[in-house]
């Protein structure tokens, strides 16, 4: 008895839970809710319609359909090793990362298949062309700057995609053991040469703090000897004003004066000495002695 209830009611009521039921369908199928890290490219018997953004989106049910999930997070392709051959004819080997995010899915779905084999072949091929303009000290010492470059040739070129480069690095570059043996041979060399012009450098900086010297005791002689002159000129000027105004008497003092001082000074030699004083030598060391005493 139930059971004819149940099919009664589900019979008169089929047309209402029919719609009730596309109502649903409707709902699921023209409701989209794209996360934060997604957008949606919504196409339209087969065409690109839209793209949807993250949060809620409404579309038409049955004939919109959100075919491709595109994920908007940056990407970092796996490392890749080129070769290639700087300016001055040496091989070398880079190592390299990329890392990207898709800012126009549209673009990235339409026109290229293998995101990630497109991006890794332009960088290869960027790399090759950057390196091939430079000589290798030039890779070495320039690391930033070729990888500014690198940076934004792949950025040009992946522009029509929908795809940002957000960063490029350089993570090693690789030689072969003949060059890098050359290189410390170089390096050697260039260490040698500065020892060598160190050791120079400091015997002329010797040399020229000598001569330096030399010229400062040069210096201090003339000065010494120059004070020395003008003492004995301003003594010689004492003797002449003395002699100008005191007469002959002044100029027999001093004479006598230099006598009596020569005569110590032989008496103070070391050793045994004997001295022979002429007469009139002695007669001289009278009259000194008695013009010291004030006599005449």
């Amino acid at each position: 008895m139930n059971e004819d209830i149940i099919l009664d009611l589900l019979s008169s009521n089929i047309l209402y839970l029919l719609g009730a039921l596309l109502l649903v369908l409707v709902a699921v199928k023209g409701v989209k809710i794209v996360p934060q890290s997604e957008k949606y490219v919504v196409e339209r018997f087969g065409r690109l319609h839209s793209v949807l953004g993250p949060g809620i989106n409404f579309i038409v049910p049955f004939l919109d359909v959100a075919r491709h999930k595109i994920s908007i997070l940056e990407r970092q392709l796996p490392n890749a090793t080129q070769d290639a051959i700087t300016k001055d004819n040496v091989l070398v080997q880079i190592d390299t990362s990329v890392f990207y995010r898709i800012l126009e899915p549209e673009k990235t779905v339409y026109r290229i298949r293998d995101v990630d084999g497109a991006i890794a072949t332009t960088v290869a091929g960027i790399v090759r062309a950057e390196i091939g303009k430079m000589d290798l000290d030039e890779v070495q010492s320039n690391r930033a700057q070729l990888i500014g470059q690198i940076q934004h040739s792949v950025e040009t070129a992946v522009d029509d995609w929908g795809i940002e480069v957000t960063r490029a690095e350089i993570l090693d570059v690789n030689l072969d053991q003949a060059t890098r043996d050359a290189m410390l041979q170089q390096l050697n060399a260039e260490r040698a040469r500065r020892a060598q012009v160190t050791e120079a450098e400091g015997q002329k900086r010797s040399v020229e703090l000598a001569a330096d010297a030399e010229l400062y005791a040069a210096q201090q002689t003339a000065k010494a000897r120059r004070i020395e002159a003008e003492a004995e000129a301003y003594a010689t000027e004492v003797v002449a004003k003395a002699i100008a105004e005191n007469g002959i008497e002044a100029a027999q003092y001093q004479v006598a004066l230099k006598q009596v001082e020569s005569l110590n000074t032989l008496g103070n030699g070391a050793g045994n000495q004997t001295i022979l004083v002429p007469a009139h030598a002695l007669e001289a060391f009278g009259n000194a002695f008695n013009l010291l005493k004030g006599g005449k």
